[in-house]
């Protein structure tokens, strides 16, 4: 399965500060944005990944990132001109998907929540379907809405709907076969000219080829655009880390533990950061257990 990183958009919702730089690399507490999603990724299993974004904030995720070699994965990177919607990437990234099958997570939005992994391999390993994960908001009328019937089984999702059928929302994570392709291809623009993600949802949804697993209370979802949902993300996983002494979204760290790379590429990571990160990363090789 291949992983795409949508990391575009103008973020104007935090300006001034997103003016002069890319909304994804802003920090979140320790680490830049993309961070969290890109771990997300590799906790599920996927190495060969793009990252999508405007042509303006490459060069600065090629700096922050490079090939992915360190990490032991492959990562890419292609252009998108205009946010023309989040069903877009799949039309961008065409060549580098193939004809395997692919996640998309978007650059802002950060998971937590033990057995997170488990969910994300078994949802990488799916081949027919489309998988999505649902989460219940307080203000569901900013996202794609749920609407279950009285089985409390998915049949629909509504865009930003004004008058909402549920408090579940779509979050932005979805697995789909190799036919997104095709699907996002035959899309037509919505009144907000963009490719809609939730028209390829309720695609799926009509085939009958769609599961949506809502992530329930032990589960902690941020989708950050507002400076508001930036301070809260900051204080969640400071709060986390403090608390119980290891990292969210530690890339390095994640990368070792699935195998990706040995001890002594990590022991070299660790010293290229003169900060309480890389103590962290060097204090791991002295693990008991």
């Amino acid at each position: 399965m291949k992983g795409i990183i949508l990391a575009g958009g103008k973020a104007t919702r935090l300006y001034p500060i997103t003016k002069g730089i890319c909304k994804q690399l802003l920090p979140v507490y320790d680490k830049p944005m993309i961070y969290y999603s890109l771990s997300v990724l590799m906790l599920a299993g996927i190495r060969d990944i793009l990252v999508i974004s405007m042509p303006q904030a490459l060069p600065r995720f090629k700096d922050l990132l490079n090939d992915g070699s360190d990490l032991g994965i492959e990562i890419s990177y292609a252009e998108q001109f205009q946010p023309r919607g989040i069903a877009e990437s799949f039309i961008i990234g065409e060549d580098f998907i193939g004809k395997d099958n692919v996640c998309l997570i978007l650059g802002d939005n950060i998971f937590f929540g033990d057995g997170l992994s488990v969910l994300l391999k078994k949802a990488s390993k799916q081949k027919e379907d489309a998988t999505l994960f649902g989460y219940c908001v307080k203000d569901p009328q900013r996202y794609g809405v749920i609407e279950f019937d009285e089985n409390n089984k998915v049949i629909s999702i509504e865009e930003k709907p004004k008058k909402p059928k549920s408090n579940y929302i779509i979050t932005g994570l979805y697995f789909y076969n190799n036919n997104v392709v095709k699907v996002a291809k035959g899309l037509k623009p919505s009144w907000r000219k963009e490719l809609e993600i939730t028209d390829i949802n309720n695609t799926y949804l009509k085939m009958g080829k769609s599961r949506v697993i809502l992530l329930g209370r032990g589960y902690a979802w941020f989708d950050i655009g507002t400076c508001e949902s930036l301070i809260d993300a900051s204080i969640f996983i400071k709060t986390i880390e403090e608390r119980q002494g290891f990292k969210i979204g530690c890339i390095e760290e994640i990368a070792y533990r699935m195998g990706y790379i040995n001890r002594k590429q990590l022991k070299n990571l660790g010293k290229q950061f003169n900060t309480s990160y890389g103590e962290y990363l060097l204090r791991i090789l002295d693990e008991k257990r």
